[in-house]
Formats: C-alpha cells, sequence, structure tokens
C-alpha cells in the first residue's frame, strides 16, 4: 500500500512518499540555492512543489514563482501545482491582459510564468518579488547570455527578503562552462545529482531502451555526393591558393569564422580588393555546399532539390556560380531524376518498415517473444518521429499518408522560407488530437523536444542523430513516463550522421563527470555567496539612490524586446514605457533617441526606412540623436562605402548626431548620461510624441481644434468650416458654438471656459483645489 506525503498545504492522499524526492527537497531547503539534474519522469516537479509546501508555510503570505520557457510549460505547471497544493494557484504568459495579470499576481500564492512576461512587468512597474520565497527556473539550462532567467534571478536576489532559488533540468549541458556559466547567472550553490542508476530512483523509473540503427547510402546518393563533394573541393582549392583557409579539411565553423575575418578586411579598407568579394562569394557557395551534403547524406534528394530551388532564386554571385557549375549541375540532375523514380533516401523505407512493425499494419507483427505482452497496446502505440528538417517532414508525412499510417506535422510557429509556421491554437489542436488517439504518429521538428506538454509515447524515432546531448535526452524523455519506453535512431554509415552520433554520446558522458566534480561544486558555492553579498550592497546603494531624484527616461513600447530597458533599471533609472511615434528614447521634449543595432541599420538601409526615420526625428525634436549599437556595421554584404556615406548624410543633411555604443548595456550607459545632462537633476515633466506634428496647415489647425474638450475630428472640420479660422473659433461665444451641428450646451461651455480661464501649473492647480 503506498503512503502518501502529509503536509497541511499538500491535498491529502495526492503525493506519493518517494524516499528520493523527499531527500532531493530536503537538500534545497537545507543547502540553499539548488540545481536538481534528474531525467525526465523523474518527478522534478514534484520536488519543486514539496519545497513550494514548505516556503510557503513556513514564509507567511509569501508567493512561489514557477519560470517556464514556454506558455503551454507554464500552464502545465500550474495544473500541477493546483492539482496538489490547497493554496490559490494562477498561470501568467503574454497572452494575459496586463490588467489581468496584475489581478492574478495579487490574488495568488503560486504564479506560474513565462520569464519575458514577468520581466515585462517588473520593467513597467506592475509589481515586485519583494514577497516571493521561492522561485523556480524550470529548464535551468537556458540561463545564459541575456535570456530573462539571468535578469529575473539578479532582480529576485536584490528584492526578496526570503531567497531561494530552484533549478530544474534534465541536461545541463556537456561545457564545463556553461555549466559555470548557468550556475553564477542562478546564484546556484549546490548541483544534485540523480541517474537511471541509482538504487532508489530504480524502482520507480521505467528504462528507456537505444537502439543505434545503421543504415548503408545507396549507389545514387553515393554519385549525387561525389559531384558535390568535387564541386566543394574546387571552391576549398581556391580558397587555400588565396591564403583564406590552410586546409582543405574544415567544418563549417571553420568557414564561418574566415568569412568574418574577411569581412573585417573589408570593413577596415576604403577601397576593399577585389579578391576579398570574391573570397566572401566561394565562402558563401562553400557554406551552400557543405549544407547540401549534408541534406543528401542524411535526408535523401526530395530534401536537396527543394533546397536547389530555394537556391534558384536567390540573386547573389555565389547561388549564380554554383547553379552554373558543371559537376553541381549534374547532381541536380541526377536527384531530379532519382526523386521521379522514387529514390528517397533508404532511412524512409526503414522508418516505414520500424512504424508498421510497432504498429501492427499489413500482418506485421513484433518478435514472437514479445506478442503476448507489448503487442497487445500496439494498435494503441504512440509514436514521435524527429527530423531536423521541415521540408523531410513533409516528405515523411506524405509517404505515411500512402501507407495507410495516421500521422501528423508538428513544427514551430515562425515562417520559413516562405511556409507558414503552425500557430500556437494550430499546436494545441494537433497534441489534443494525439492525446485523444486520432492518429499514431506525430512527425516534429525540434519544436517538441520541450517547453511543449505532449503526452508520453511508446517509440521515439530520431530520423538523424543530433551532436547536441542536451537535445538528445530531451528527446528521449518523451518516452519511458508510464512503462519501458524504446527510441530508434537512424544512423546513415560513414556520414556526418556517425559524428554526430559519436559527439552525443561524448559530450553526455562528459556532463555526467563534470556535475559531481567536488572541486567544480566548491567553486559554484563560494562564487554564488559572493554574488549574493555583493546584491545586497548593491540594494543599499540603491535605497540611498531613491531618496534622490532620478533622471526619468521614456521608452517606446517596441524596445520591450531589447535588453536596454532591463540595463537602464539595473542602473537605477526611472524608465517608462510608452507608445511613440518617432524615436525609441525620450529624455526631454527636445530630445529623442532613436537605436539601431548593426543588422537593423543595414536593413532600415535596404527597405528605405532609415532616411524616413531621421526626416522624422528632425521634424519633430530640436536635437535628435541616432545611436548605432554594435560594431559589425560592415561585416554584411552592402559596400563599406554605402554605409559610410548614408551615416554622413544622416549627420550632415539631416543635422542629426550619430553615437557610436558598444552593446545594449553600453547604450544603456549613454542614455543615462544625456538624460542627466538634459534634464539637469531636475525631474521636468516631458511631453512624450504619441503622434506625429500635422505637416499641412489645414492638419495643424484641426489639431489645434480637436485640442478642445470633447472636440474629436469630425466636430472640429465642422467649427472650422462653419467659423472659417482658428482664431474665430476661439473667440466665439456660447451661443455661437451652439449653432454647430455637434456641439451643445455643456461643450460649449466646457470650449469656453478652457479658453478663458487663467493658466495654472498643476502644482499651483492642486494647491488651489486644496484651498478650497
Amino acid at each position: 500500500m503506498a503512503n502518501y506525503i502529509e503536509h497541511p498545504l499538500i491535498k491529502p492522499d495526492s503525493i506519493e512518499a518517494r524516499l528520493y524526492q523527499q531527500i532531493l527537497a530536503g537538500d534545497v531547503l537545507k543547502n540553499g540555492n539548488t540545481m536538481v539534474v534528474a531525467p525526465t519522469a523523474l518527478g522534478k516537479t514534484i520536488v519543486a512543489i514539496l519545497v513550494a509546501s514548505d516556503r510557503l508555510e513556513k514564509v507567511k503570505h509569501s508567493k512561489v514563482l514557477i519560470l517556464s520557457p514556454s506558455k503551454p510549460l507554464a500552464i502545465q505547471h500550474e495544473n500541477s501545482f493546483r492539482e496538489f497544493l490547497n493554496v490559490p494557484c494562477t498561470s501568467i504568459t503574454g497572452a494575459t491582459k496586463s490588467e489581468d495579470r496584475v489581478r492574478r499576481w495579487e490574488e495568488s500564492q503560486v504564479i506560474s510564468a513565462t520569464p519575458q512576461t514577468i520581466e515585462s512587468d517588473l520593467l513597467n512597474g506592475r509589481y515586485t518579488l519583494d514577497d516571493v520565497s521561492l522561485i523556480v527556473f524550470d529548464e535551468c539550462h537556458h540561463g545564459v547570455g541575456s535570456y530573462s532567467y539571468v535578469y529575473l534571478a539578479s532582480r529576485y536576489v536584490k528584492e526578496s527578503n526570503y531567497n531561494l532559488i530552484l533549478g530544474l533540468t534534465a541536461s545541463p549541458g556537456s561545457d564545463t562552462n556553461k555549466i559555470k556559466e548557468v550556475c553564477e547567472n542562478l546564484y546556484i550553490q549546490n548541483i544534485v545529482v540523480k541517474s537511471e542508476q541509482d538504487k532508489d530512483v530504480k524502482p520507480y523509473l521505467n528504462p528507456v531502451k537505444i537502439d543505434w540503427i545503421k543504415i548503408k547510402m545507396s549507389d545514387e546518393l553515393n554519385k549525387i555526393k561525389e559531384l558535390v563533394n568535387k564541386s566543394l573541393k574546387t571552391r576549398l582549392k581556391a580558397l587555400k591558393n588565396m591564403k583564406v583557409i590552410n586546409t582543405i579539411s574544415v567544418t563549417k565553423r571553420d568557414i564561418l569564422k574566415a568569412r568574418a575575418r574577411v569581412q573585417n578586411t573589408i570593413a577596415r579598407s576604403a577601397s576593399p580588393k577585389k579578391e576579398c568579394y570574391r573570397a566572401i562569394s566561394l565562402l558563401t557557395a562553400v557554406i551552400n555546399l557543405q549544407h547540401s551534403l549534408e541534406l543528401i547524406e542524411t535526408q535523401g534528394v526530395s530534401t536537396f532539390n527543394k533546397y536547389v530551388g530555394r537556391l534558384r532564386k536567390k540573386k547573389t554571385k555565389a547561388a549564380k556560380s554554383l547553379l552554373m557549375d558543371d559537376n553541381f549541375g549534374k547532381a541536380v540532375v541526377l536527384s531530379r531524376q532519382a526523386e521521379k523514380d522514387g529514390l528517397e533516401h533508404p532511412k524512409l523505407n526503414r522508418l516505414v518498415k520500424i512504424l508498421k512493425n510497432e504498429l501492427s499494419i499489413d500482418g506485421q507483427t513484433t518478435l514472437q517473444s514479445e506478442r503476448f505482452t507489448d503487442n497487445q497496446n500496439n494498435k494503441n502505440s504512440k509514436i514521435i518521429v524527429f527530423t531536423q528538417y521541415r521540408d523531410t517532414l513533409e516528405i515523411i508525412h506524405e509517404r505515411l499518408e500512402k501507407e495507410g499510417i495516421k500521422s501528423a506535422k508538428f513544427f514551430g510557429q515562425s515562417t520559413k522560407e516562405g511556409q507558414k509556421g503552425l500557430t500556437q491554437k494550430k499546436q494545441k489542436e494537433v497534441i489534443k488530437s494525439f492525446r485523444k488517439g486520432e492518429f499514431d504518429v506525430l512527425i516534429s521538428t525540434s519544436v517538441a523536444e520541450e517547453g511543449i506538454d505532449i503526452p508520453a509515447v511508446d517509440l521515439v524515432i530520431l530520423y538523424e542523430p543530433v551532436p547536441s546531448e542536451v537535445r538528445m535526452i530531451q528527446r528521449r524523455g518523451r518516452t519511458g513516463r508510464k512503462r519501458t519506453g524504446k527510441v530508434k535512431v537512424l544512423v546513415t554509415e560513414q556520414t556526418r550522421d556517425e559524428g554526430y552520433y559519436w559527439a552525443s554520446i561524448n559530450k553526455e558522458k562528459r556532463m555526467k563527470s563534470q556535475l559531481i566534480d567536488p572541486d567544480v561544486l566548491k567553486e559554484l558555492n563560494e562564487t554564488a555567496i559572493q554574488r549574493m553579498d555583493s546584491e545586497k550592497n548593491v540594494k543599499i546603494l540603491e535605497r540611498e539612490i531613491n531618496k534622490t531624484q532620478k533622471p526619468v527616461i521614456y521608452a517606446d513600447t517596441r524596445e520591450g524586446n531589447s535588453k536596454v530597458i532591463r540595463h537602464l533599471h539595473e542602473m537605477g533609472m526611472d524608465v517608462q514605457v510608452k507608445t511613440m511615434s518617432v524615436g525609441d528614447y525620450q529624455v526631454s521634449d527636445e530630445v529623442a533617441i532613436e537605436r539601431k543595432t548593426a543588422k537593423d541599420f543595414v536593413d532600415s538601409i535596404l527597405d528605405k526606412r532609415l532616411f524616413k526615420q531621421a526626416n522624422d526625428l528632425r521634424e519633430e525634436f530640436k536635437k535628435p540623436i541616432i545611436i548605432l549599437e554594435g560594431d559589425n556595421f560592415y561585416s554584411g554584404f552592402i559596400n563599406p562605402n554605402a554605409i559610410r556615406g548614408t551615416m554622413a548624410s544622416i549627420a550632415l543633411d539631416f543635422g542629426i548626431s550619430i553615437i557610436p555604443t558598444r552593446n545594449s548595456q553600453d547604450t544603456a550607459a549613454m542614455l543615462k548620461r544625456i538624460a542627466i545632462r538634459e534634464q539637469k537633476g531636475e525631474k521636468s515633466q516631458i511631453s512624450i510624441r504619441t503622434e506625429k506634428k500635422p505637416v499641412n496647415m489645414w492638419e495643424q489647425q484641426l489639431f489645434i481644434i480637436e485640442s478642445l474638450p470633447n472636440v474629436g475630428p469630425v466636430n472640429a472640420k465642422r467649427l472650422l468650416e462653419h467659423f472659417g479660422s482658428v482664431s474665430n473659433v476661439i473667440n466665439a461665444s456660447e451661443e455661437e458654438l451652439q449653432k454647430v451641428e455637434g456641439i451643445g450646451k455643456k461643450i460649449a461651455k466646457n470650449i469656453r471656459k478652457v479658453v478663458d480661464s487663467k493658466y495654472l501649473h498643476f502644482k499651483e492647480e492642486i494647491k488651489d483645489k486644496k484651498l478650497v
């Protein structure tokens, strides 16, 4: 008979008492900020619930915040906590209206949310983390770089008086530096690792059997591959002769580094040599050829042919020269013929055979020894097939439909190569249908690896290996949740598939050994303690700063996703987010700033937005500024002289000051300095441009009359048509105003009141009201 956890905040007979989960929760409560690394289906969420219940009981009137990288996962956690805890639980995502988010935050003790939404609300001052006694970072390996987890952890340590951080992941990665970065960013002091081999875990964990299936390439694919290889070697030799690369045995990373070096050479030169542009063209062609080889080796002719079709639409010299290449042309001809003849990659036939065997289609059954155990459930089997490319996904789906295997496609929301993504609503419908058993096979790209609430499956098939140990663990975790799981990985022999296979295995081994290194754990603990002490000192300093007037900076809502606003808050600035028609930031009535990253600057030249934006800035503000952020403005394919000419035009023709910054943090520091100089320590009222100033005379006249009380565009037009000028409208009496259609006694009276009343500054007005 099962024993259950007894706790005043946990519903009776709801959580089975598993010793390893209780020990994990105890470790977190005893040792402080902890990362729990454990396989999927081991119950990491239950550990979080146990820790949460203890914190909520001991820290009265506090809250628990659970952060997840996606909306479906946030809602899944909300349901889990609501199922087991008898405290108010809710979820907050970008789909929730801001006023509803505030209400939910105030009314609930457990909040499950997406990190970007919480960051946005904190930056807009909708609530604080003061009373949060526990913050849980699910899939905490995302806590690197500028991801929202990093900012939220820092802000939490500064704001909350009851700091406790819990990170959950099945796969933090094999790179020691990345593991350390995650731990430092999230203030992790301790790492606890549970594996399938632990004795206290084994009774509760279903084993997952991994079967690596090796497949030989067909003769036809080998011929196509050989022709593409010849094209590749020709270009690699040319690059070596030009001393761009040292050897023709190069990886994609080597080529990308070489391209960056050449682009920097072009950027530094006023008149770049023609050889530089030829090198860029050759390097781009090499990247295209390397990708072509990968498609031929691991995906098949149909996917390769679709890629060639997209190359034909490109107008670059690299694409044109490639399509004119004799060897590449022969490869394309062979590939097209192979597709017509139905000669796909051998993986496809093997995949169909595996699926039919699993689903007992066409009389095929499993092995005799398995017939009375697994085969009874085969008709109800749920299977996920992972593939790297949408093109391959389409091909697999078409083939399965022909074979009578019910399947559905599942991929991301973004549009790629003209193909629209799945909306979140459509994704939910597909998962719902899969859960109900309306189809047997879900064919998915990497989008289903994490962050999606997909039901447990019996079999996971990888159409190709992935070189990432994190992604491999995530995919594997989709099976083995309710019963023994199976994973089959299709590997093409003597291709990059084999390289990815070994890379994944070795990285996973390295990850496990590093996580239990005592020296690493000691270093993490010392670093976390030092950083938390530092944050406490910052908190005290900020309190002192808050006693004085802080400069105010208005930011446009479109800047919400940039990290500049985050850095401004960290610098103690008063940032107010508003909808602005011109500029990204405004610090006074005279000064507005347009921020351009290198990519945005180049894109706005190409789509001709830049000069229109510059013109609007000049017309609306006396002191317009453009900040150019980054140092790779010349690394694209636009001639550097075109970039320089544009900068010169902005400065000379438009009279706009240009200020360079290194990154978002440097931009924030510059904005702070501009605000301090412009406001001179006084927090004056700033008129924000929510609309552009009218340009034409009649627009200006309408603009003035529309500013009168209860006068919209229609009534403004009627007033001007009736009285003929702005001055006549202003000088009209109440009786005269009422003769205009739409202007009643009350509106007329209010107009005269505004026109005739003495001007009072808002402070004087408040003073007068108090005297009354």
